[in-house]
């Protein structure tokens, strides 16, 4: 009897190791889903798709670690396949709404598209892109955060030149060796961090889809996160420039 047991645990492991990486490459179903809604102009069925890549991209490195998908699907590299869904998400989908959603100048649309997909494509290949600093992970430089950075754009209308100049800044800070959070893999105020995470999580998806109509506290609101993560990201570099006291 325990022979048999002994003998269906690994199948039944297996079965969940590789199930956890189906459910990651659904985010390309979700990709191509929000490509179709960008070129069609509806935004918001682009925006549903971009939230579910997005909720996809959040729990999956979760759910890998649990079915231990390194000892139990090792035939598949986990990291290649999440950098390849990442990449259309976070990257190539964001591009394409840049160049048909009218939040930027017309002329300058498919350059900084260009720009984004380039600078984005040097920051995933970084041998040291995800770093271990003491068992504190981060992103070196940009994380390229852009699908959330075009739903800003798209949700509070700015000037098309203000979301230049901001894209601008954050295509420079890719190259810039700065250190930014990674929100799921942080140990400092792990608990607070993630409580934070899934609240500005929550409280976004439920803002952006009533676009066009989304409450304008939402986004005010959303703010208070990304203060707690800059300075989260930058507390610990400022703290290493400083002079050592005696």
């Amino acid at each position: 009897m325990s022979t048999t047991s002994e003998f269906k645990l690994p199948a039944i492991r297996q079965i969940y190791a590789y199930g956890v990486h189906l459910f990651t490459a659904t985010g390309a179903i979700w990709g191509l889903l929000a490509l179709m809604a960008v070129f069609q102009h509806d935004w918001k069925a682009a925006i549903l798709w971009m939230i579910l890549a997005m909720l996809v991209d959040g729990f999956d490195g979760m759910l890998a670690r649990w079915a231990d998908v390194k000892t139990y699907a090792r035939g598949i590299d986990g990291g290649l396949l999440d950098n390849m869904l990442d990449y259309l998400n976070y990257v190539v989908v964001p591009a394409l709404f840049l160049i048909e959603a009218d939040i930027l100048p017309v002329g300058l649309r498919l350059p900084m598209a260009f720009l984004i997909l380039l600078s984005s494509a040097y920051q995933f290949t970084q041998v040291d892109a995800k770093t271990d600093d003491s068992n504190d992970y981060f992103f070196k430089g940009f994380p390229s955060y852009w699908n959330v950075v075009v739903l800003y754009m798209l949700v509070m209308q700015l000037n098309p030149w203000l979301n230049l100049a901001f894209l601008t800044a954050f295509n420079i800070l890719v190259f810039v060796p700065i250190k930014y959070v990674y929100p799921s893999r942080d140990t400092r105020l792990k608990n607070i961090t993630l409580g934070l995470t899934y609240l500005y999580g929550l409280i976004g998806i439920w803002g952006v889809i009533q676009y066009p109509n989304v409450p304008k506290w939402v986004v005010w609101v959303s703010f208070i996160y990304v203060g707690y993560y800059t300075v989260l990201s930058l507390w610990p570099q400022i703290k290493k420039m400083q002079p050592a006291t005696r």
